[in-house]
């Protein structure tokens, strides 16, 4: 038992250091970005840029300036900006920048030129974008043509239910030409990706594209969430109701169909019509085929009802601010001597009860909000809620099992009681999901080399009819790959397989490569996909962090009454070297207010010198080296100089992790 305590703090100390190296190496801001701890949301573009796109590129760049401008300094200002042009054949590159500045310049430059009234590769620029963000980003694509590339459809489906983002489509018309072009079946394929996503696919004139993008500043914001989303395919009349909590603020309605009508109910009785744009609930704006009502701020907590009469398909999602929210994923349990559950790389099973492992917050965390019901409802058609079976996690993570998963695609739901305000909430999953009879199995256990063929092991098994399924593969790198274009599958017993990507020798260290692998049957009835992570990494064999000698101190000045250190400095100066490593990347100032500078760091020893006030008496120097080995300069001249060095190193951290989950165990 001794030697257990031992192993976990010894794995507890280790992890924290190499923690606090990997900050200093990327710095705080990329260090939270990559600990997925942001202070608001994604904002990413892509944009159509063939020559009939130019008001349509103006426009974006007029959203791209009003979001900086107005959402700058405050709480809703985005923590990233991606754009990702797209034209024909060409597509991206993918721009991303945390400067807005740098952004607004970067959108400044797009020109729409070439192409014409023919498709364009607008899902190749899509899947960029979806692997490139982080997950649950919100993506806004301007285009005016359709798809060229729609065999990419299904990989699209694959990575928004993988990533959980929200995409939206801002789709114009130029031309009559260009007009006839929009047949039912062509926008459709936008319309089904947005649904699948949670988004809004809006086909609007060019004149009426600055009246649309108001959905982009609605929801380029932070703590939004979605109280209510539903898809009527076939058109008819139905009453949604839906609850509003005293947390929700700026909630706004949203409907896409044409030919509609609707009055909407809140819970003391009052309604407001179509009709009615601004009425005593709200304002309501048309453009296009959505209809936006944004409720005003004093809307009244409880349940409210929206009845929708149509001929035609539409849809409604109704969002808001708060952060009474929640995130999850399917699950599946693994067994062995540390047993536990795994999130799904595709859909959940047909016949089998889904398990989802949600974490939940609340206004003061998740002890402040009660979790009275946790289900599965179709999207479309009766809003029959599968309940599922609760067990409490602690820390507000919460384990659900629902034995029987609706048929077609469905969302989650979750109800409660928030404590603060004693009114109950509601709130919803985006993304759609639906079973499958098809089950994928691949794992990527460690790094791909470039230039190198590395094998992917997967397996692919069905619980319906055997017979002869379809195999495609993709990877967002343009990577050769070779797989079997087809395999023969006996029902419920698994058929193995292998998938070679080969990166080409110039791919840069690091680079991530997001690969799917799709199963399906010879009917096209039933499919399943797996979505894999792989990274390129050269071999490393520069252990060793940079060294740090120090020249001299000139400290005798400093008084040693602190109280009297105004008018006081002191200087440091030290050597960095790398000896026969890689070379120092970067030298930055970790600890101290003083001046700091040094020489070239391309020099075989960099010189450092500093010189501060008395009154800052404690420093540190953070030396990089190409590789990401750190190395660290202190001095005090108050207490002794020291030095320490830590050697960065991606795959000891996630053994170091993991021994902590071993010892824990």
């Amino acid at each position: 038992m001794a030697f257990h305590n031992a192993a976990v703090d010894a794995a507890i100390a280790a992890s924290l250091q190499l923690l606090e190296d990997i900050r200093l190496a990327a710095g705080d801001n990329d260090f939270l970005r990559m600990m997925g701890i942001a202070r608001s949301s994604v904002v990413c573009f892509v944009i159509d840029t063939t020559g009939s796109m130019s008001d349509d590129i103006e426009e974006a760049r007029a959203v791209v300036y009003e979001i900086i401008d107005s959402k700058k300094g405050t709480q809703d200002e985005p923590s990233e900006y991606i754009l990702v042009p797209f034209n024909d054949p060409e597509f991206g590159p993918m721009i991303r920048t945390t400067d807005a500045q740098k952004m607004k310049t970067e959108i400044s430059k797009l020109t729409a030129t070439g192409g014409g009234d023919a498709p364009e590769m607008c899902l190749s620029g899509l899947q960029l974008a979806l692997t490139g963000a982080p997950s649950s980003s919100n993506i806004y694509v301007f285009t005016d043509a359709t798809a060229k590339d729609i065999a990419l459809k299904d990989t699209i489906v694959a990575l928004i239910r993988s990533t959980k983002s929200t995409v939206s489509f801002f789709m114009t018309a130029k031309s009559g030409r260009r007009r006839r072009s929009l047949e039912a079946a062509s926008f459709n394929d936008y319309k089904d990706l947005a649904l699948a996503s949670g988004g809004q696919a809006i086909q609007v004139s060019k004149s009426q594209l600055p009246q649309a993008t108001d959905i982009i500043l609605d929801t380029s914001t932070s703590a939004l969430v979605t109280a209510l989303q539903r898809a009527m395919v076939v058109g008819a009349q139905e009453t949604f109701p839906f609850v509003l909590d005293e947390s929700l603020k700026n909630i706004t309605i949203y409907i896409t169909g044409t030919s509609l009508t609707f009055t909407l109910t809140n819970p003391a009785g009052v309604t407001q019509s179509n009709s009615d744009a601004s009425g005593k609930l709200g304002t309501i704006q048309t453009v296009g085929n959505l209809w936006r009502i944004r409720l005003k701020a004093d809307k009244q907590s409880g349940t409210w009802m929206i009845n929708i009469k149509s001929s035609w398909p539409y849809t409604l999602k109704v969002t808001g601010q708060s952060t009474i929210t929640f995130i999850y994923d399917f699950v599946e349990k693994f067994t062995g001597p540390h047993s536990g559950y795994a999130v799904l790389t595709g859909r959940p099973q047909t016949g089998k009860p889904a398990t989802l492992m949600l974490s939940v917050i609340g206004r003061k965390g998740p002890s402040s909000i009660i979790v009275e019901e946790v289900g599965l409802v179709p999207v479309s058609g009766p809003a029959s809620f599968t309940n599922g079976t609760m067990t409490d996690m602690g820390n507000g993570d919460i384990l659900v099992t629902v034995d029987t998963v609706p048929e077609g695609e469905f969302v989650l739901i979750l109800k409660g009681e928030d404590k603060l305000s004693n009114s109950e909430y509601q709130r919803q999953s985006t993304t759609l999901m639906s079973i499958s009879k098809v089950n994928i199995q691949g794992a990527v256990d460690s790094s791909v080399e470039p230039g190198e063929a590395f094998n992917l092991p997967f397996g692919v098994m069905t619980q319906g009819i055997g017979g002869t399924y379809t195999i495609n593969a993709r990877n967002d790198r343009d990577f050769p790959m070779n797989y079997p274009n087809s395999i023969i599958l006996s029902t419920g017993q698994y058929a193995n397989a292998t998938l070679t990507i080969t990166p080409s020798a110039t791919t840069e260290s690091g680079t991530d490569v997001t690969l799917t692998i799709e199963a399906k049957s010879s009917s096209g009835v039933d499919s399943n996909y797996a979505v894999l992570r792989l990274s390129v990494v050269k071999k490393i064999t520069d252990f060793i962090p940079p060294k740090c000698e120090v020249t001299s101190v000139l400290a005798d000045d400093c008084p040693k009454d602190v109280s009297q250190c105004g008018p006081f400095r002191w200087e440091l100066s030290a050597n960095f070297t790398d000896g026969n490593g890689t070379g120092i990347e970067s030298i930055s100032l970790n600890q101290g207010n003083g001046r700091f500078t040094h020489t070239a760091l391309t020099a075989s020893i960099v010189q450092a010198y500093y010189n501060a006030s008395c009154c800052s008496h404690i420093l540190e120097i953070v030396a990089v080296d190409k590789v990401g080995n750190v190395g660290k300069c202190y001095h005090s001249i108050i207490r002794s100089a020291g030095f320490s060095a830590k050697t960065l190193s991606l795959p000891l951290w996630l053994c170091l992790l993991v021994s902590i989950f071993v010892a824990r165990s």
